[in-house]
């Protein structure tokens, strides 16, 4: 198998008793320090604005790429994040990826009152106002769910890669044949090597185009397994329930999240990112977790070596 890219994952979180801005702006640069080439964080809904928080990341901190991974589409016109990502692409000197998503139907309609029906379509409607903007190119797309006209004039804004959050086959054909790839969550090695990128490669092929994997999951390097079992069971629980994860979990023949969790010493989890290279993943996004700093850094320690 080829090269396989290892990053890391970075929580924006509430900052810790610490201004939001200020801690990630630490973090990145630990991460930076550390050796990783790029740091993977989400936007989820009740956190602080990733995208503000990164123009001052990366205005702060040199070295080091980042992907939003991911920013949900619903609550903003495809001309606004081209807006947004262009400019913080051009702040970034061109180190932005951006990684978009559906996010779920509890959020969209429990929190937004947004309709989450015909998700493929919703998402195909987006790109074809996004993707023009984001190539400097004018948007001209008229669409059920979303209409989207007009040019942006960002002069000298580097266009990000686009990755999407796919997991169905139909979303999986749609990022193939229109992004640089996929971005997964909780999406064990053997769904990945006969699902995701099969799929996701297939389509891409079709259109001539080529078409990455970039897999995320939960990592501990410990001594106590039962005990990261136990805390990966709780920290990612919700995982288990949204019905796109625990689809993908099913599909693995795993019980929870704490079965797709990578746990164990350094051999033990050395052993499962190889599954994932073998299973022809571009790109492993590590999200450490464990009781201590500690053991989150003897994580990362590991991941370098990788």
């Amino acid at each position: 198998m080829g090269r396989m890219q290892v990053s890391i994952f970075g929580f924006l979180g509430d900052g810790a008793g610490r201004p939001v801005v200020d801690a990630y702006v630490e973090t990145l640069s630990r991460m930076r320090d550390e050796g990783f080439a790029r740091m993977w964080t989400a936007q989820l809904p009740h956190e602080p604005d990733l995208l503000t928080t990164l123009a001052v990341a990366f205005r702060e901190v040199e070295g080091i790429e980042v992907g939003t991974g991911v920013l949900p589409i619903q609550l903003q016109h495809p001309m606004a994040l081209a807006q947004r990502a262009l400019t913080l692409n051009l702040i970034a000197g061109g180190r932005l990826t951006l990684g978009l998503g559906m996010s779920h139907r509890p959020v969209t309609e429990g929190m937004w009152g947004i309709p989450w029906d015909r998700p493929v379509r919703r998402l195909g409607e987006f790109l074809d106002g996004l993707l023009p903007l984001l190539a400097g190119e004018k948007a001209a797309a008229v669409g059920e769910t979303l209409t989207t006209r007009g040019r942006l004039v960002i002069p000298g804004a580097p266009a990000p890669d686009v990755y999407v959050a796919a997991l169905g086959p139909q979303m999986l054909r749609l990022a193939g044949r229109r992004t640089a790839g996929t971005v997964t969550w909780m999406t064990g090695p053997r769904t990945l090597a006969d699902h995701i990128g099969p799929t996701l490669r297939d389509a891409a092929a079709e259109v001539g185009r080529t078409a990455r994997v970039v897999a995320a999951l939960p990592v501990a390097v410990t001594d106590d397994v039962d005990a990261a079992r136990a805390q990966a069971a709780e920290q990612f629980a919700i995982y288990g329930k949204l019905p796109s994860y625990r689809a993908m979990l099913d599909r693995e023949g795993f019980a929870g999240p704490e079965d797709a969790a990578f746990i164990g010493d350094e051999k033990t989890v050395a052993h499962r990112v190889d599954e994932l290279r073998d299973a022809g993943v571009d790109e492993f996004v590590a999200i450490p977790f464990g009781p201590s700093e500690e053991e989150r850094a003897r994580t990362r320690a590991l991941l370098r070596t990788l």
